[in-house]
């Protein structure tokens, strides 16, 4: 099996920063709430709603390429591999309009949007490159994670006054793979659980989304609480982690660096706690950027390396859970 490396990671993350006071109602009733789980960070970046999700990426993506034709290394892209929030490329993704900001020539063989895994399909892209690479169908990969919901669909009059109005953030983070063994990804694990997938939908009564109708179209959870996505939370997460490491033969206890999506302090208190990680080992960005779904993770990961968190020989975690529960992943790097 040919090995695959994580060779580089990189972020952009918008001018705009938006503090919690933004969202205040008049009356201020709903912008403290005493609930844990829609507790606000203190800041969030807004990108303009004319921006494109492509656009997010190429400003990520294109500093990074050259970073690596710097280090004198092949910088060409057999995969790209995309996950946007809401896609502003409805019927033909953004994977496509990236390549032709970037210049990509020959276009990549493999343009691949993927829709779902939400928070975590940083992990579940690589997992896929992953295959490809060592099945010999290709040698290099670029993914992208875009949260684009702040700015866009929370910054509306309308929405901004919503008790989950203020946790989004806006950001892009992106990763390059390659085959070779100079960061090695050493194995990953994904763990689906479909019958929490209608728990978390648009709410916009009986209409679609497309149709014509009074009132907003929102994001929320339905046939479940609040408590049980928590408890599922709470339970994936340091289930995929741990069966991850017991694959490796290390104790959790043992990860020199455990970056998990970011969708609140308590998620991420309890996620190290369960563990064994100590803080210091689990980089947290909530307060900064807020919740940004997909792009927590990678984001995350590339202000970890740039503030000296990774250090050559270190065992890096990428851990977290998408949606109401529906889906986990995790994966292991040497770095």
């Amino acid at each position: 099996m040919i090995p695959v490396s994580l060779v580089d990671v990189d972020a952009f993350l918008p001018e705009r920063v938006v503090g919690a006071d933004f969202y205040l109602s008049p009356d201020a009733a709903e912008a403290d709430s005493d609930n844990h789980f829609l507790r606000a960070p203190a800041e969030r970046r807004h990108i303009d709603p004319r921006e494109t999700a492509s656009q997010l990426m190429e400003r990520a993506v294109a500093p990074m390429l050259e970073r690596i034709r710097a280090r004198g290394e092949d910088a060409h892209v057999d995969m790209v591999l995309t996950n946007v929030t809401i896609p502003d490329r409805i019927i033909n993704g953004s994977g496509a309009e990236l390549v032709n900001r970037l210049g990509l020539k020959p276009a990549p063989e493999w343009i691949i949007d993927v829709h779902n895994s939400g928070c975590i399909s940083f992990v579940h892209m690589m997992k896929i490159a992953r295959q490809v690479i060592a099945s010999g169908g290709a040698r290099s990969a670029l993914i992208c994670n875009v949260a684009n919901m702040a700015g866009q669909f929370f910054a509306r009059p309308e929405m901004r006054h919503r008790r989950h109005a203020p946790i989004p953030g806006d950001g892009c983070g992106v990763a390059f793979l390659r085959a070779g063994d100079e960061s090695p990804i050493l194995d990953s694990v994904t763990l689906h659980e479909p019958r929490y997938t209608y728990d978390m939908n648009l709410s916009v009564d009986t209409r679609k989304y497309w149709e014509p109708g009074e009132g907003e179209v929102d994001f929320g959870f339905t046939n479940s609480g609040v408590q049980e996505i928590v408890e599922r939370g709470n339970r994936m997460v340091p289930r995929v982690t741990t069966e991850l490491c017991e694959r490796l033969g290390t104790p959790t206890a043992d990860i020199d660096l455990l970056v998990t999506n970011q969708p609140n302090r308590m998620f991420l208190a309890n996620w190290r706690e369960s563990l064994g990680v100590k803080p210091e080992r689990h980089p947290d960005t909530f307060d900064s950027y807020g919740n940004l779904f997909g792009a927590g993770v990678p984001v995350t990961l590339a202000k970890a390396r740039d503030d000296g968190m990774l250090r050559k020989g270190d065992l890096l975690v990428l851990s977290g859970f998408a949606y109401a529960g529906d889906f986990a992943a995790a994966t292991a790097v040497r770095w």
